[in-house]
């Protein structure tokens, strides 16, 4: 396995099934429709205009193993050092570390970029998500109940956090 940076060109298709997936068979995006493919044109810009990363974990083979990814937490100048992430891998590589690589990796890019709050919104009900989340430092921050409703049913969503110790510098503005 090998970590990269993710493209567009490269990997738009694999992270579009990735997202699709997620939002026909669980809990871990609260969306309805699988997204079309011209959707990840805007998405990419979207990183790249805002200096966001996109990771990905490729197999032996070049394929995509799961991606992470982080953007704005809110849109006000105040949580500019605060960003919300994502963690996504395929199901053929599921608890086999994937996650935690890429959860890893993106700790680290934040460090880099001067980020000081990394915020995972999970559904409550995935264990495995909150499970990856605290074994990494993160702790909950709160739950909201019956925040969504998907499949039939009122889902709860928990925020966990991890406060890092940058930016060395950081400044109003």
């Amino acid at each position: 396995m090998q970590l990269v940076d993710c493209s567009p060109e490269r990997h738009a298709g694999a992270i579009l099934d990735l997202l699709n997936d997620a939002i026909m068979h669980s809990t871990a995006l609260y969306e309805y429709s699988p997204r079309p493919p011209q959707s990840m044109d805007a998405w990419f810009a979207g990183k790249r205009e805002g200096g966001f990363p996109v990771i990905g974990l490729e197999d032996d083979d070049g394929r995509l193993a799961g991606f992470a990814s982080y953007g704005s937490f809110r849109a006000y100048p105040a949580f500019k050092y605060s960003v919300e992430h994502s963690v996504y891998v395929h199901a053929d590589h599921r608890g086999r570390g994937v996650g935690r690589t890429l959860l890893q990796a993106l700790i680290e890019r934040a460090r880099q970029h001067q980020r000081h709050l990394l915020v995972g919104a999970i559904d409550a009900g995935n264990a495995a998500s909150i499970a990856l989340h605290a074994s990494l430092g993160f702790v909950h921050a709160g739950t909201l109940p019956q925040a969504g409703y998907k499949f039939g049913r009122w889902l709860d969503l928990a925020f966990y956090q991890l406060t890092l110790d940058t930016p060395t510098a950081p400044v109003d503005g």
